[in-house]
């Protein structure tokens, strides 16, 4: 009898550290995916804000909450991270735990390293705490949030996690150049 084993999406390529960057995995928890159904904006934000403490965000914003943060992911909708959201009267959701990977880059360097690959302007006067944005990196859609100082989690869907370390590892590995030959 075959035996399967769960794999993470980063199962054997992550950590990773070259330079002055780190890349590890992050486990968030649940992800579902909210997005309130024509005029039920504030009904769905107050019952979301009630179960997690987290309302729908604002655009380009990040709400947290007791058991949940909520990223704002487009024109009406928000990404739901660290707690299930089973039923929220008025609105669409979507467990989308298992399609998404998600990393921490953090370092001296990782803004450097993310400018590379995204056209973000990540410097934190512009793109600091509590904001989010969905983005390209690369060939591939994103999720950059900045999650502390010269760190950020970084969300990509879970067939694109081999890809985003490829992409990564070579980004580092040009900005580690040029410091050493700089």
């Amino acid at each position: 009898m075959a035996r399967l084993i769960a794999k993470g999406p980063f199962d054997g390529v992550l950590p990773l550290e070259e330079g002055a960057v780190r890349v590890s995995a992050v486990d968030p928890g649940p992800i579902t995916f909210v997005r309130p159904l024509h005029g039920q904006d504030e009904a769905v934000s107050a019952a979301l804000e009630k179960a997690t403490g987290a309302a729908l965000p604002a655009p380009g914003t990040v709400a947290t909450g007791r058991s949940a943060r909520a990223l704002w992911c487009g024109p009406g909708a928000a990404l739901v991270l660290g707690a299930a959201v089973e039923d929220l009267p008025g609105a669409a959701i979507v467990d989308q735990s298992d399609g998404w990977a998600v990393a921490r880059v953090e370092g001296a360097d990782a803004s450097a390293v993310l400018a590379r690959l995204t056209p973000l302007d990540l410097r934190p006067a512009g793109f600091g705490a509590g904001q989010t944005a969905r983005t390209l990196l690369g060939h591939m859609t994103a999720q950059i949030t900045p999650v502390g100082e010269n760190a950020f989690e970084v969300m990509v869907f879970r067939s694109m996690a081999e890809s985003f370390v490829h992409e990564l590892r070579r980004a580092m590995g040009f900005v580690a150049g040029r410091a050493r030959i700089g």
